[in-house]
């Protein structure tokens, strides 16, 4: 079964909006045994919708849309199927009397413009939205399921999900989707690639592998497909084992496995509590750490020593060392890192100084120069990181960098 992904919306193609309903639809469909063949965008005119609709048609089973379903006059959505499918609109009281009951409830006022919105074409299968007030819209013609979705993405993937996927399941018989991803950093994807290149030679005919790089970090995805695939996934997941094994200098973890929750996992099996002194990251390595649930058990704290000043009175670090080799420095992260310890009480800290970018490099230090250090209070590790010209990316890398950094150092002193 494949499927075509349609997302409306002036704001998509001008860049103000991010497309994450894409790829959350991509990966419910592809976990049910649902390939995606296409995905487009187009603008908020009738037109567009329609010339879209056409497109995936040809070549899908089932056109997924997200977006122009609300009440204002902008949301097309229904015009466009109204006019594609040669239908009516009809007031649908039903769904409208369930909305207004709702809106009663929260003290909100049901206005001319929702009555509208309630105005739907006559072919389509409505589905509650229970997130929402626009519902889901099912057509079927020669063959292909149409589905309509807000584009508000709670909305969407709740109706994509309570709605469509049980149809989904119940049409597609036995097909099936199995994956195996392995979670590497500090590697790029030639060098993994290079290292296994043996083990995916003895993929079976129906897997396939691929390499998803991200900033110093790389996930490795085994698949395989179809109907009756018990003796390929036993297969496959040998061979997992096996790179896994192969790479475990750079392997972590499984099955999209965050590096900071690692970390974390590391931290609390170890004890060990850990801080942070961040310059040229600005307290984005600290984020990383706190965007995981439960982090306070081990994450003490963070500072964000920018300027000289700072990592001198609250780091300690001296002045000489600041003058002499200056903030960028292997010198100063190392005192760094033993001062954010002295002034947390942690038993382990990562400190990171850099040039984030775009200005502010110099002949010996270019803009992309970034130190680190992590350790204790009796050992520690240093690492000099060459990054780009991006300043948001810069502060990304460093950070995955630094995670990796304390990894290493916990697995060999821990």
């Amino acid at each position: 079964m494949t499927a075509g992904i349609l997302t409306i919306g002036d704001e998509i193609l001008i860049g103000q909006t991010i497309d994450t309903n894409s790829a959350v639809i991509a990966k419910h469909l592809n976990a049910n045994g649902v390939s995606i063949k296409r995905i487009l965008s187009v603008a908020d005119t009738i037109e567009g919708i329609i010339e879209g609709l056409e497109s995936l048609e040809d070549d899908c089973d089932i056109v997924l849309t997200t977006g122009g379903l609300g009440p204002t006059k902008d949301d097309i959505t229904k015009h466009a199927f109204r006019k594609y499918f040669d239908d009516d609109l009809v007031f649908k009281k039903e769904y409208f009397e369930k909305v207004k009951k709702v809106f009663e409830e929260r003290g909100f006022k049901v206005t001319e413009a929702h009555i509208n919105q309630f105005h739907l074409p006559s072919k389509a299968e409505l589905y509650q939205n229970n997130m929402g007030s626009a519902p889901g819209m099912l057509f079927e013609e020669n063959g292909t399921l149409f589905f309509s979705m807000p584009g508000v993405p709670y909305e969407m993937e709740h109706l994509l999900v309570e709605r469509l996927l049980p149809i989904l399941k119940e049409r597609s018989g036995d097909n099936e989707v199995y994956h195996r991803t392995l979670m590497t950093v500090g590697a790029g994807e030639t060098t993994l690639a290079n290292q296994i290149e043996g083990i995916v030679d003895q993929l079976p005919l129906d897997a396939s592998v691929a390499y998803l790089p991200n900033l110093g970090s790389v996930r490795i995805r085994f698949s395989v497909s179809g109907n009756q695939i018990t003796d390929s996934k036993a297969e496959l997941d040998r061979l997992f084992l096996q790179m896994k094994e192969k790479l475990e200098p750079f392997a972590y973890g499984e099955d999209e496995l965050p590096l900071a929750k690692h970390i974390g996992d590391l931290l609390i099996s170890r004890h060990l509590k850990l801080s942070l002194a961040e310059s040229c990251t600005g307290g984005h390595l600290g984020h990383e750490i706190t965007k995981i649930p439960g982090s306070s058990a081990y994450f003490e704290g963070s500072v964000i020593s920018y300027s000289y000043l700072q990592k001198e009175s609250i780091l300690g670090v001296k002045k000489e060392t600041l003058l002499i080799y200056g903030a960028v420095s292997e010198e100063t992260v190392i005192e760094m890192q033993k001062g954010i310890i002295r002034f947390t009480g942690s038993d382990v800290s990562i400190s990171i100084s850099g040039i984030a970018g775009p200005t502010g490099g110099t002949p010996d230090k270019p803009v992309g120069t970034i130190w680190m250090a992590c350790g204790n209070k009796e050992k520690y590790f240093t690492k000099k990181v060459m990054a780009g010209k991006n300043r948001l990316k810069n502060m990304e890398y460093a950070a995955v960098h630094a995670l990796n950094l304390l990894r290493q150092f916990i697995y060999e002193v821990y």
